[in-house]
């Protein structure tokens, strides 16, 4: 038989190896890197709302006291006669709220000093007739009792009223207890003048008004001249011109006389002058 001669066994380079090694080693690393990019990740889970539950908590109860022993019924006073029920004191104010005294009435010698004073439409004679009114009025207290009351006054020579009238009132009330005053009036002494005197006055009966003494100091002066139109004219009359009006002086000896019928101011008289001059002429803006 022929024989063959053995195949030729052909032998690849060495480079060629190392080569495919390398190519496969880089793919394993590649999928190595990649493949978990690509696992799917778990659905996210959506957010829940936050639910709060309010816990009530029951107040705690007041400790329990023992009840209170029962009380002995007071023991009965012994038969006898029953001693007279005293009358219950009446209040010259109430709680809570604001009230002032009645004045005191003017006395008999100011009465009688009163009736000699003829200076400014018997000034003297006119306070204390105010006064000795307010005086009957009683206590002023706080609320729908309290008002003013203006009238014009009368009174005869022999100093009997001879007539009452209202101007003007602010409370019925007050008008009706000031009348009321008025019948209880004792009788008052004659006129300084022996004229009849008429005058105006107005009654406060409040808790907060007190009726205070006026100034005698500066009543021998003259009164200041009343200033008006000069050149007022009704349209009918032959027009003229007015003179100016110019105050009267008395004469040195009638002064010092006048002067000795003045009394001494009291001090309440004075301070209550120097506040209502400092309400009449004080700026608005003094003090701040």
């Amino acid at each position: 038989m022929p024989t063959h001669p053995p195949p030729e066994i052909t032998r690849r380079p060495m480079g060629l190896r190392w080569a495919v090694a390398g190519s496969l080693t880089l793919h394993l690393i590649a999928l190595g890197v990649l493949l978990p990019a690509f696992k799917t990740r778990p659905p996210a889970v959506p957010d829940q709302p936050v639910v709060i539950t309010a816990v009530v908590v029951p107040p705690a109860e007041p400790p329990r006291t023992a009840p209170a022993p029962p009380v002995a019924p007071p023991a009965k006073p012994p038969a006898g006669p029953t001693p007279p029920a005293r009358p219950a004191p009446v209040p010259t104010s109430q709680p809570g709220r604001a009230f002032m005294d009645a004045p005191p009435a003017p006395t008999a010698q100011e009465w009688a000093q009163a009736a000699t004073y003829t200076l400014k439409n018997a000034k003297r004679y006119r306070h204390h007739w105010g006064q000795h009114l307010r005086s009957l009025m009683g206590t002023a207290h706080e609320g729908p009792d309290q008002g003013a009351v203006r009238f014009r006054i009368e009174i005869a020579p022999d100093g009997q009223l001879a007539r009452l009238d209202t101007i003007w009132s602010t409370s019925p009330s007050v008008e009706q207890r000031a009348r009321a005053a008025v019948r209880q009036m004792p009788p008052l002494p004659p006129t300084p003048t022996g004229l009849p005197l008429v005058f105006e006055k107005t009654i406060v009966f409040d808790p907060w008004t007190a009726e205070t003494p006026p100034l005698y100091q500066n009543d021998c002066e003259p009164d200041p001249p009343q200033h008006g139109n000069r050149f007022v004219w009704d349209g009918r009359t032959p027009q003229v011109v007015a003179e100016q009006a110019v105050a009267v002086k008395l004469d040195p000896a009638a002064y010092e006389e006048c002067l000795k019928q003045l009394p001494q101011d009291s001090i309440e008289a004075e301070a209550a002058s120097d506040k209502r001059q400092q309400e009449q002429w004080a700026s608005p803006t003094l003090g701040r």
